[in-house]
């Protein structure tokens, strides 16, 4: 396999995504090919450290990684998962080239498709519809985060747990029980005590 083929293959994922929202022509699917670039990242490697600008829009072709804040007791509290076919970037420091309070790492090696904020508003400039594609990426990470943020004021862990278990089905299985709870604010023996809980309800 040459380098323009390899190339195809790992932009693929990418534009059949991109055409199940819009369908792009040849020139649109050029332009994503040509502006956003792979790149793997190792388990537990940094995508993002706090302090540092956001450059990358991050698309997950394989693995997964997670956002997350350290507070001043060295806690760790998880914003976000996101695995194939997920999209994942700090979008505050992104868009606004500032700092970033918040880390994002690789929980598994993962394989992801990145464009820079230069190239991103180059694409909307040569491809217009890609503002609009982008614009609905953001609207519904901003619904997704104000409905987790509902959740954590009204609902029960258990009911967090069942919302976390369909909308990540498969990380459900794939993730360690210690981060699952740390997303779900609390301990992992208490997620135990609620797996136990579904496993009896079942049999």
């Amino acid at each position: 396999m040459n380098r323009d083929d390899l190339l195809l293959k790992q932009i693929q994922p990418l534009l059949d995504y991109f055409d199940q929202l819009i369908p792009l022509n040849i020139d649109e699917k050029l332009l994503v090919t040509e502006l956003f670039k792979p790149r793997l990242y190792r388990k537990r490697q940094y995508v993002l450290q706090e302090g540092d600008i956001c450059n990358q829009f991050n698309f997950i072709v394989r693995g997964c990684l997670r956002m997350y804040k350290v507070d001043d007791k060295g806690d760790i509290h998880i914003i976000q998962f996101a695995a194939e076919n997920w999209w994942l970037s700090n979008i505050g420091s992104f868009h606004d080239r500032k700092p970033s309070d918040l880390n994002i790492d690789a929980l598994e090696d993962t394989m992801v498709l990145q464009i820079s904020h230069e190239n991103l508003l180059s694409l909307y400039t040569k491809a217009p519809k890609f503002d609009r594609i982008f614009r609905v990426l953001i609207e519904k990470s901003f619904v997704s985060l104000q409905q987790r943020l509902l959740q954590n004021i009204s609902s029960t862990a258990e009911e967090r747990y069942l919302t976390f278990q369909q909308t990540y089905t498969e990380l459900s299985t794939r993730l360690p029980q210690t981060q699952i709870a740390s997303f779900l604010g609390i301990t992992p023996e208490f997620l135990s005590r609620l797996r136990n809980k579904q496993v009896k309800r079942k049999s």
